[in-house]
């Protein structure tokens, strides 16, 4: 059954996203991103130039076979070119159609008011399903460290 955990109180989702992927990348891991063709886009970017000193290799469900099988995160709207991922990152608005095939699902939810809403949504989409939800509330740990 698929580890399912919620990253709430997101204060910027593609900023967090880029931290993410490039830990998942440093620990070898296979991971598939999921969301709008516009939100990825934007991604795409930021993965380029979020940080002078280190990259993290990707690329989108779009390009060549041989590019996927050697990328480690790959940006896709669709997941039915990521069969090969352990991983997947979901910054869309619902449920990602195939997240069972993966052995964890991240979903990140930020402070906008219609993200909370469609995160609580698919929170309880899961939770219907029978899956044991992690939750990390990135607000609680922000107030602790003050």
């Amino acid at each position: 059954m698929t580890d399912i955990a919620f990253h709430f109180n997101v204060p910027d989702k593609l900023a967090y996203s880029c931290r993410l992927l490039r830990k998942a990348y440093l620990s070898g891991a296979r991971v598939a991103v999921t969301a709008e063709a516009e939100v990825l886009a934007e991604l795409d970017a930021l993965l380029w130039s979020f940080s002078a000193t280190e990259f993290v290799p990707h690329c989108t469900s779009m390009a060549p076979p041989a590019t996927l099988a050697a990328t480690p995160v790959v940006l896709s709207v669709s997941l039915a070119d990521c069969a090969d991922r352990e991983i997947l990152v979901n910054l869309g608005q619902g449920v990602p159609d195939g997240y069972e095939g993966f052995e964890r699902l991240i979903e990140l939810v930020s402070l906008h008011p219609e993200d909370v809403r469609s995160g609580r949504d698919r929170w309880k989409h899961y939770a219907a399903h029978g899956y044991t939800l992690k939750r990390h509330d990135l607000a609680s740990r922000a107030a602790g460290a003050a």
